[in-house]
């Protein structure tokens, strides 16, 4: 059985993921972690270490919760953003 993925590696690859994307559509948490799971492979990336590394993005503020007919995880608007 392969080694599971780190909770911090998860959260790096979740930002990578999420910067990408940014602009370009919005991610909901749960479309986040099937793109983890479907990257790392089930035996590696369970839910529950996806729902820890979200929350690891958003307690250290490095990602937001925000809400428009559902919740999606983004990055936070700098005070120079336009938008």
């Amino acid at each position: 059985m392969a080694d599971a993925v780190s909770v911090n590696e998860l959260a790096e690859a979740m930002f990578r993921t999420i910067s990408d994307a940014q602009g370009l559509r919005k991610l909901k948490p749960n479309d986040v972690s099937k793109l983890m799971i479907e990257r790392f492979g089930p035996e590696r990336c369970s839910k529950e270490t996806c729902k820890e590394a979200i929350r690891q993005l958003v307690d250290s503020g490095r990602c937001i919760y925000t809400y428009f007919g559902g919740s999606y995880i983004e990055l936070p608007r700098s005070e120079q953003d336009p938008q």
